[in-house]
Formats: C-alpha cells, sequence, structure tokens
C-alpha cells in the first residue's frame, strides 16, 4: 500500500505536478491503493535549473521521478512511522509511440495475452489506466474514482494536471 488515506493521494497529485509536469504533459492518471499509471508526452528529457550558485545545473526528467518517490516516501514513512520503501526499485515504463524501438508494446487480457498494434497502443493505455479501479472493484464506473484524470474526460470536475488537448492529437476515444 502507498496511499492510505485522501491527503496522501492529493499530496502524491502535487509531487506529480512539481515533478514531472515541467518535462511532460499528462495524458492520464490514475493512483490505486497500491500502485499508479501515468500516461505522458515527454517534451525535454531534461531541463536546466538555477543552482544556489547561479549555475546552470541539468536535471533529468529519470531524476526527477526518482525525487518525487524518495520524497513522498519519507514523508508517508514519517506519517505512517514506517520505513524502507514504498516503491519497487525499479518501475516499469513502455513508450507507447516508438515502433520498432527496444520496446514491443503488448496488452494482457483476461483469455491471454494479445499484441496490440503501435498505433492503437496509446488509446488501449489510455483506456487501461482509467478502467483500472473498475477491474478490481473498487468502483462501477471509472469516473467513479477520484484519484484518477477519469473524472476530468467525464466533466465532473475541472482538473488542471491533464492536458486535454494533446489527447484529441493522438485521436484517443474518450
Amino acid at each position: 500500500k502507498i496511499f492510505f488515506n485522501r491527503e496522501n493521494y492529493l499530496y502524491f497529485l502535487r509531487k506529480i505536478k512539481t515533478h514531472i509536469t515541467p518535462y511532460a504533459d499528462i495524458l492520464a492518471w490514475c493512483l490505486m491503493p497500491n500502485h499508479f499509471h501515468l500516461m505522458v508526452l515527454v517534451r525535454e528529457v531534461e531541463i536546466d535549473t538555477m543552482t544556489l550558485s547561479h549555475r546552470i545545473n541539468p536535471r533529468s526528467l529519470n531524476n526527477s521521478i526518482a525525487i518525487m518517490l524518495r520524497s513522498y516516501t519519507r514523508a508517508i514513512n514519517k506519517e505512517q512511522k514506517l520505513s524502507g520503501a514504498l516503491f519497487r526499485p525499479h518501475s516499469k515504463a513502455e513508450c507507447v509511440t516508438c515502433p520498432g524501438e527496444e520496446l514491443t508494446p503488448s496488452f494482457v487480457i483476461r483469455n491471454g495475452i494479445t499484441e496490440i498494434s503501435w498505433q492503437d497502443y496509446p488509446n488501449v493505455c489510455f483506456h487501461y489506466i482509467h478502467q483500472n479501479p473498475v477491474k478490481v472493484g473498487l468502483v462501477e464506473q471509472a469516473s467513479d474514482w477520484e484519484y484518477s484524470s477519469a473524472r476530468d474526460y467525464a466533466e465532473l470536475r475541472q482538473g488542471k494536471l491533464v492536458n486535454k488537448k494533446l489527447v484529441k492529437v493522438f485521436d484517443i476515444e474518450i
């Protein structure tokens, strides 16, 4: 379990805004009690940040994600009087728009593993993320889960984390 109460979810969303949005546009997100999903379009792999000595210090997206996870873990461990890691050492990341590269997108369904073409994968990924709380029985409809961008796309909330315009560019069915 990585989220213990509502404030933990909200705190993690603030961490995402601080650490991920300088590098990427968020297309979809879902925070589950024991894991999270982010679908992002990376704009910058590395950005320059100013240090106190006014020298340019490059910081990578991977470094920023690591900082986000470590700082969240420290806060939760302190709050819950725990110790140790909340997240696996190697998080899974797949490029949904990288045909022919190292990553071969596939999608697991109940009756086995079915390959999905890379052109369809962004749409499949988007809906998989939003259907996650339904699949595990937390809610009946994706838009019922408070900790997901499905509520934003259903116009039930005016969240500012997702870039809805980019979802249209990718021709993702909402």
